[in-house]
């Protein structure tokens, strides 16, 4: 669909999810074992054969560039592309992106080039799997001006989303930006006739932070300076254009808290994961590194995830996640953690200077125990650590070699955690 054109915004500071995005964008954040959060909304558009990409870029984009550079490659005969656009300095704008409707306008010259007739816009650090295809045809035959993917939610779940009001015929007539949990919103509920027979009463519609918009549509809500998309343009819109919603029935979840990333993650290991990986028609693309099988030696695994090129051996591994190149030794227990893996092996050299310098070596050394933690890349956990185990008290807070975030342990990307360190 080369008259569609998609654009990923690729967030701001992410501080919700620090510190793993303390030297990353949260699009780059490892997910899954293998991917990359920005890998689901570009597979979605992959899926749906919309391969005009622009992926939007500003704040710690080095390793989101480099992800994006190496996996999305189209071939010289698709016209297909996957391209970054990075905020820059030019003669009209000098300063950085202002918000998400500011970083679409200031990239018009480099869109306009395209001459589309849709404009897709697409959130970097979302989970969902949504036919695409399906969304922009009920935009087109809506005559709409613009279409706002949207979710059911309860009252609860409402109180920090954008919530929208829409009539019968799925006209959205008021927009109501994270009301909370006081508020009065029950003039918001879903009218009847609305959703399907099966779906309860008592829901809102919530905003997915997913639009489409005419191109007209998109150059006259812009031509002003308004710098948010859900804050600012489309309640202005509402009151101008006809502006309607699309129901989404299926899984969807915004990663924009480490609670969100931790339980998202493994929620993934279940029997019957409400995101599935395993989806041939509809697959989730990410960077093919040519990694060896993992190999399991005498270990014992139950409900959980292993990338390639993992080594472990004599180690119990429940209701977790073992990220790429993971290496456990003897006697390893993990229990609830995600480890994102790492980014090279080590070699043999260098291992002899670790143990010169009494360094751990990447991965979980012999006898470690971790429950209920997130171990970011290249962490370098020695022999007969305790994380999360022991009955300590554990305030939120940042503790230098680690952060407790909602309960969760967190060990940031490179840390080292000598021999017995307890946590």
């Amino acid at each position: 669909m080369p008259d569609v054109l998609s654009i990923v915004l690729g967030g701001g500071k992410g501080t919700r999810l620090f510190p793993l995005t303390q030297a990353r964008a949260k699009p780059a954040v490892p997910f899954g074992g293998k991917y990359r959060l920005v890998d689901i909304p570009i597979s979605n558009c992959i899926n749906a054969d919309l391969r005009h990409i622009y992926i939007l870029t500003q704040f710690n984009s080095a390793s989101l560039h480099l992800h994006l550079s190496q996996t999305y490659n189209f071939d010289t005969f698709s016209s297909g592309f996957v391209e970054i656009l990075a905020a820059e300095q030019t003669f009209e704008h000098s300063g950085w992106y202002e918000g998400t409707a500011d970083a679409v306008r200031k990239n018009f010259v480099h869109f306009r080039t395209q001459n589309p007739s849709w404009y897709l816009i697409l959130s970097g650090d979302q989970l969902y799997r949504m036919d695409l295809k399906d969304l922009l045809k009920q935009h087109r035959d809506s005559g709409a001006a613009i279409t706002i993917a949207c979710t059911t939610v309860n009252r609860e779940n409402a109180s920090q989303l954008g919530i929208l009001k829409a009539d019968k015929n799925n006209a959205i007539t008021e927009f109501l930006e994270k009301p909370g949990p006081v508020k009065d919103i029950a003039d918001f509920k879903v009218p009847p006739g609305l959703l399907h027979e099966k779906q309860a009463s008592d829901v809102y519609l919530a905003s997915m932070g997913i639009y489409v918009f005419n191109s007209s549509a998109m150059e006259d809500c812009l031509a002003n300076e308004l710098t948010d998309f859900g804050k600012e343009v489309i309640p202005l819109a509402i009151s101008k254009l006809r502006v309607n919603s699309y129901i989404f029935n299926g899984y969807w979840e915004d990663i924009g808290t480490i609670r969100n990333f931790y339980e998202a993650n493994l929620e993934l290991t279940t029997l019957k994961p409400k995101f599935d990986f395993y989806d041939e028609a509809r697959p989730i693309f990410t960077h093919s590194r040519s990694l060896p099988p993992s190999k399991m030696n005498f270990s014992n695994m139950n409900q959980s995830i292993a990338a390639e090129g993992c080594i472990i051996t004599n180690a119990s591994i429940t209701n977790s996640i073992v990220g790429v190149r993971t290496i456990i030794e003897s006697g390893a227990s993990l229990n609830g953690v995600i480890c994102m893996g790492a980014d090279f092996y080590e070699s043999e050299a260098r291992k002899h200077e670790n143990a010169d310098a009494r360094i751990p070596n990447i991965g979980i050394g012999k006898g470690t125990i971790v429950k209920r933690a997130i171990i970011d890349k290249n962490a370098c956990i020695g022999e007969g650590c305790r994380i999360g185990v022991d009955d300590l008290p554990r305030n939120d807070g940042n503790y230098g070699h680690y952060y407790i975030i909602d309960g969760i342990i967190v060990i940031p990307k490179n840390t080292v955690l000598y021999p017995g360190t307890v946590i």
